[in-house]
């Protein structure tokens, strides 16, 4: 693969022309399509094979018309203090909202009057109207969200509060100016690890050229594959993350090679030949974790998984091909201003026949070599350290609830959040989260109809603790099938509320039974349960696959059992300590004033599985990183300790760089106005941030010094089945230093082509 990849770079370093061109007519491309796309689709939250699912596709089968995947709102209202909604001024102000609501806009389905509704609290001063929309939150027309806003201004103007919640409002969600903040850092630690802007501006600019093609591409498909929004910002925060990560290992390589007094186009090639196997195989993690989402079989984290992954196969490719053509336009501007000079090596020295005559013994150390000098004397007490640390950041996690976003998890200031807190008071937290059952009748036993059994489920449910209202069932126009509406004494995401989906489907199986009328729950609530149950299903298949595909990965890449174990292990114990983190902020509340968390609650059900899937495929790359150039030391004759110090003499600064940098995009998002966005944003920056400080950093030199030499070790029968795939670029290393040599059979300067010759063997 070396040798490929070093012929790739060679080639895209002197046909830059070319290859900058099809990178521009790829952008614009998709930037066509993108700009003549369709409005992108409602986020989907079908989880197939489930209860939830199974009620609402009963549904829309039996209650054509009905929408039950529609936009709905409510329009809530509250008289002044003294008044009452009744009252007829009041009164005629809620009618004239009605009229105005059902004539705004054709999207609209039905509006429900709060009084023939009898939606009217105890103290008669709150009230809401009920709107339902034949199409998705994400397919209102912008005529049906003003007329919604116009027809609540109307209520104001008559002296009434007037707050809208639903998802009819849900929008694009806005990610403020932290993000920008988050690239504008980037760009700051680009420019100190290389000091020249030339250097440390190539990889945010094929960063954002990567995340242009992949996100215009994902909105031209948006329409056609059910794509959402949320899916459109995934791809750019892990797009932007790996992108300008890719891009620095390669430009820092390239630097290194011409420092080292080669020609650019060879170092172009050898910088993608040896630091860029190590950017196809990190890259190959992170898309093996992102596609294994798969196997959750919950559409959205599907599409989420799939769209992502491609971002980073786009990302890698430009790494691969783009970067070498951009640093041949570059020139010299891409190199440092003054190349150090080489110290001297002590003749016949072993330093000097592995590393040339730059890297011998009177080499100044950096930080990254103090560093891995420091942790080699004290391994254990590092070792142990670290892990302390991560375990007592895990221990939140312990605490976990998992829940699904809803207006209670707005931001305060937002008229669904008021509208919430208004219900909340006026007819208790159980309104913002009914459940809905509906009664199948067509398998019921002779001489059982479905009105009588829908009535003997109103009864027992009614009956139940924690239900505060079941309404009469209604009944389809065949008279096969009923539905009702329970609303529960406390908040849809309490535990008492998840409990009492349970409590009621075991006390409807148990009608089902003896009437042959099936009930089916499903409800906010109710597809939360299902969906924490389905992903909690689907994580030991998951981690099996993704693990089990990306240790088989590694052990090709290193050549070793141990090494791919431990960066495992290594991984669990960071993505822990992060889901704890992750629940000491979110649901917890510690520091929630720091990150704008306004709402403390469950953590979203989807988190957990998420983050073991993207946090893997990111921790892999510093793995991949920062071993591969420890293994390339070893391979080359250096002792197992001297290997792990030259792994961080030359990968400890980029690597800390890569991950800076990570970090800071990710965190930019934790300004976004979407509670899902902030909480995957803070996850995903706090898990690299363990990852790669604390585990890649500390355990990992940690261990390997401990383990010597048998942290390379292989089972004969196993070296003979996987193939060698030269990562770390020795088959390269040869065939260079044979050319090198037999050019120095022609050459009238063969003392200096055999220096030369020498140098190759830093590959």
């Amino acid at each position: 693969m070396a040798t490929f990849l070093y012929k790739l770079g060679r080639f895209a370093f002197r046909r830059r022309r070319f290859v900058a061109l099809i990178w521009v007519a790829l952008l614009a491309v998709a930037g066509v399509g993108a700009a003549t796309a369709s409005a992108p689709a409602a986020d989907s939250f079908s989880i197939p094979g489930t209860e939830a699912q199974r009620a609402f596709d009963l549904l829309d089968q039996r209650f054509p018309g009905a929408n039950a995947d529609g936009a709905t709102a409510r329009v809530v209202f509250k008289a002044p203090e003294g008044e009452s909604m009744k009252d007829p001024a009041n009164k005629a102000a809620v009618e004239r909202t009605v009229h105005a609501l059902r004539s705004g806009s054709s999207q609209v389905d039905r509006v429900a009057d709060p009084y023939a509704a009898k939606a009217l609290s105890k103290d008669g001063r709150t009230a809401y109207a009920q709107v339902s929309y034949k199409v998705t939150g994400f397919e209102l027309s912008d005529t049906s969200k003003d007329a919604l806003k116009d027809a609540a201004e109307d209520g104001r103007d008559a002296g009434l509060t007037v707050e809208t919640g639903g998802n009819a409002l849900q929008a694009i969600p806005e990610t403020g100016a932290t993000e920008v903040i988050g690239i504008a850092i980037s760009a700051v630690v680009l420019v100190i690890t290389f000091g020249a802007l030339i250097a440390a501006g190539l990889p945010l600019l094929t960063a954002l050229i990567g995340v242009g093609i992949g996100v215009s591409t994902i909105t031209a498909l948006s329409s056609t594959l059910d794509l959402s929004n949320t899916t459109s910002t995934l791809a750019t925060m892990i797009g932007l993350a790996v992108g300008i990560d890719y891009a620095l290992f390669i430009v820092s390589r390239y630097r290194a090679e011409s420092t080292d007094g080669r020609e650019r186009e060879e170092a172009a090639g050898r910088a993608v030949g040896t630091a860029g196997s190590a950017v196809v195989f990190a890259g190959l993690t992170v898309v093996i974790a992102l596609v294994g989402l798969t196997v959750v079989n919950i559409p959205m984290l599907t599409k989420m998984g799939l769209a992502a992954a491609g971002t980073v196969v786009i990302a890698v490719l430009i790494a691969l091909t783009l970067i070498p053509a951009l640093l041949g336009f570059a020139g010299t501007r891409a190199l440092p201003r003054k190349a150090p000079k080489a110290p001297k090596a002590r003749k016949g020295s072993e330093t000097d026949e592995v590393h040339g005559p730059d890297a011998g013994a009177e080499e100044r150390p950096n930080m990254g070599t103090r560093w891995a000098h420091f942790v080699l004397r004290r391994p254990v007490a590092v070792l142990l350290t670290a892990v302390i640390g991560l375990g007592a950041v895990a221990i939140p996690a312990t605490s976990l609830e998992l829940g699904l976003p809803d207006d209670g998890s707005q931001p305060t200031d937002t008229t669904q959040r008021k509208a919430y807190d208004l219900l909340s008071d006026g007819f208790g937290a159980g309104v913002n989260g009914p459940l809905m059952l509906v009664v199948d009748g067509r398998d019921a036993h002779a001489g059982e109809s479905v009105k009588s059994a829908a009535a003997r489920v109103a009864k027992k449910v009614g009956g139940l603790d924690d239900v505060a209202v079941v309404t009469p069932p209604t009944f389809n126009r065949a008279g096969d099938t009923a539905m009702l509406n329970v609303v529960p004494k406390l908040k849809p995401s309490s535990v008492e509320t998840e409990d009492l989906v349970h409590d009621i489907r075991s006390t409807t199986h148990a009608i089902a039974q003896d009437t042959g009328a099936k009930t089916l729950v499903t409800g906010t609530t109710a597809m939360n349960v299902d969906v924490s149950q389905k992903l909690n299903d689907a994580l030991v298949p998951y981690l099996a696959l993704v693990v089990g595909l990306a240790f088989l990965l590694l052990m090709v890449v290193f050549r070793s059992v141990l090494v791919p174990l431990k960066a495992a292990l290594g991984f669990l114990l960071s993505v822990v300590a992060a889901l704890g983190a992750v629940v000491a902020v979110f649901q917890w509340g510690w520091l929630a004033d720091v990150f704008g968390v306004e709402q403390t609650g469950p953590i979203m059900s989807m988190m957990p599985i998420f983050m073991v899937g993207v946090v893997f495929g990111l921790a892999m790359d510093y793995e991949v990183f920062l071993v591969t150039r420890m293994r390339e030391a070893f391979v080359h004759g250096e002792r197992p300790g001297e290997a792990v110090v030259t792994g961080f003499r030359h990968g400890a600064r980029v690597v800390t760089a890569a991950a800076v940098i990570m970090i800071s995009v990710f965190a930019g998002f934790i300004g976004s106005s979407d509670s899902m966005i902030k909480m995957i944003g803070f996850g995903l920056a706090i898990a690299v941030f363990f990852d790669a400080f604390l585990v890649r950093m500390a355990i990992v030199p940690a261990v390997l010094a401990l383990l010597g030499r048998s942290a390379w070790w292989l089972p004969r029968w196993l070296q003979k089945l996987l193939p060698n795939v030269d990562v770390e670029g020795e088959g390269l290393r040869t065939q260079l230093a044979d050319t090198d040599a037999g050019a120095d059979a022609d050459s009238d300067d063969g003392a200096a082509d055999a220096g030369n010759a020498r140098e190759a063997a830093r590959i």
